[in-house]
């Protein structure tokens, strides 16, 4: 029944057929297709896109392991007999493994449901493509039909796998808690939104899209452009939470994690809520709150919907035990606030070197860049921590618990979870090396050189002159001694009641 079937395919005409299927299985060779769709789908710049991309790339490689080193050596499978192939479908160079299973049908079928697995709407852009991939490879001679089946089976059983190491967001509990009252705004009556036009990198018409989308949507709402020449960004923001504080209404912010993280310092000053529209180069606060496009903020700025998060904070301490505080020392007016995460050792140059060339390059290949940069260059940092003397490549700070992919913290589900995520990749002999042996095999948790856990507060001091560190994107010098902790539940953000279960 299988050469019955792969005969029929193969001495049937498909009209329009020559000319597309055999270049179309070509670029699917080594996953070539896939990886320009992810690339095509990261640089889009929506977080699910990236979601997406980022899923289907990890289940197209699992599939593809497991087909080429398990599979196809356990099946001794010749290819199909060509001679009732037409020589213009024929592959200029025909494939020397042996025939079952397909594993271009598992890599299409893995990257296809294990982008569907986190948005609906690409799942449904893919699976056509998928499915002529697959078809190519019959209609090319060198499959039959079971090869197809059985590889598009283990491709998505490659995918549902890699969901269940790391679940979809639709798997997870709502992010962040607990519910809030907020004022119901209709029609954006009593909200005033900042626009910070030079946040993030992209091209200042996708700015104005978003601010007509705001007023379309909300067409009370006041709009402030904020002007570098004005000064700094904190006394626009100050001027809005002021006025809206005055009137029982809210603060809006569009813009990135840096703006976003500057607007929540002056809304928790003013006791106003937060409505964040995402305008940045990666949007991390609000991808992890549940706002991943603008309508979802102006939804839940007209029904009221909103959450109460918790806060990290940075607050310099004095430089010796005795001693007593500096002028700039002296409670949280001096402290530093932070959204989502904050650091010293390597990652402050990453930022550093990212914000270099993302002018020119964009923000992907710029972190790309500056991780190689700082791989090669940096150097471990030397302080007490808890009171420990530490030599540490990273000390890494989440606002709440991040889920994590490898080494890196992914995202977070909880915003509101009381804790600090500490993550500490420490120095000492081959550090580096052994470092990144534990994320090339996944196992860092086992590895003596990385440490990770929750605590509520930590401190650091004994640090060097020069040291810098980074919070929400941000770099600055670091004091030499300072304490972190959270202000817990301090801010109150709007955010869609039912969160969006596809894009």
């Amino acid at each position: 029944m299988d050469r019955a079937l792969f005969h029929h395919v193969a001495s049937r005409h498909w009209p329009g057929a020559e000319g597309v299927l055999p270049r179309l299985t070509r670029s699917a060779d080594h996953g070539r297709l896939w990886f320009g769709i992810a690339g095509a789908m990261w640089a889009l710049g929506h977080p699910r896109s990236r979601r997406a991309a980022a899923r289907g790339i990890a289940s197209l490689a699992l599939a593809s392991a497991t087909v080429n080193t398990v599979v196809k050596g356990s099946f001794g499978r010749e290819r199909p007999v060509l001679h009732a192939v037409p020589l213009v479908r024929r592959l200029a160079q025909q494939p020397i493994t042996t025939s079952f299973p397909s594993g271009h049908s598992a890599s299409a079928a893995a990257f296809a449901v294990g982008a569907a697995l986190e948005s609906r709407r690409w799942g449904a852009v893919l699976a056509p493509v998928a499915a002529s991939v697959a078809f190519s490879r019959i209609y090319t001679g060198v499959h039959y039909p079971s090869d197809v089946v059985a590889g598009a089976a283990l491709g998505a059983g490659a995918a549902l796998a890699v969901r269940g190491l790391v679940p979809t967001r639709r798997q997870l509990p709502p992010p962040a808690r607990p519910r809030a009252d907020a004022p119901a705004l209709t029609g954006g009556d009593g909200l005033t939104v900042v626009v910070n036009p030079g946040s993030g990198q992209g091209p200042p018409a996708a700015l104005a899209d978003r601010v007509r989308q705001l007023r379309a949507a909300l067409p009370k709402a006041e709009v402030v452009f904020h002007e570098p020449d004005a000064g700094p960004l904190g006394g626009t923001l100050e001027e809005a939470a002021a006025d809206v504080a005055s009137r029982g209404g809210a603060l809006g912010v569009c813009g990135g994690d840096g703006t976003v993280n500057a607007a929540a310092g002056v809304a928790m000053r003013y006791g106003v809520p937060l409505a964040v529209l995402p305008n940045g180069t990666f949007n991390h606060f609000a991808g992890d709150l549940g706002v991943e496009s603008c309508e979802d903020t102006f939804g839940a700025v007209v029904t009221g919907s909103a959450v109460r998060v918790d806060v990290g904070r940075m607050t310099p301490e004095p430089t010796t035990p005795d001693g007593p505080p500096a002028p700039d020392q002296r409670g949280d007016d001096a402290a530093v606030h932070f959204l989502n995460t904050f650091s010293i050792g390597s990652y402050p140059d990453l930022v550093r070197a990212r914000e270099r060339w993302a002018p020119r390059l964009g923000a992907p290949p710029a972190v790309l860049l500056g991780a190689l940069h700082v791989l090669r260059t940096a150097r471990p940092v030397t302080a007490e921590v808890n009171g420990r003397r530490r030599s540490m490549w990273l000390l890494f700070a989440g606002n709440g618990t991040y889920r994590s992919v490898g080494l890196a913290p992914a995202w977070r589900y909880d915003l509101a979870d009381g804790l600090l995520d500490i993550r500490i990749a420490h120095g000492g002999r081959f550090a580096r090396t052994r470092l990144l042996a534990a994320a090339v095999t996944g196992l860092p948790r086992r590895s003596p050189v990385y440490s990770a856990g929750g605590v509520r507060t930590l401190r650091v001091s004994g640090l060097p002159p020069g040291t810098h560190l980074a919070y929400d994107g941000e770099v600055a010098p670091a004091p030499s001694a300072f304490l972190l902790d959270k202000a817990v539940e301090a801010l109150t953000v709007y955010r869609p009641t039912e969160l969006p279960s596809g894009m």
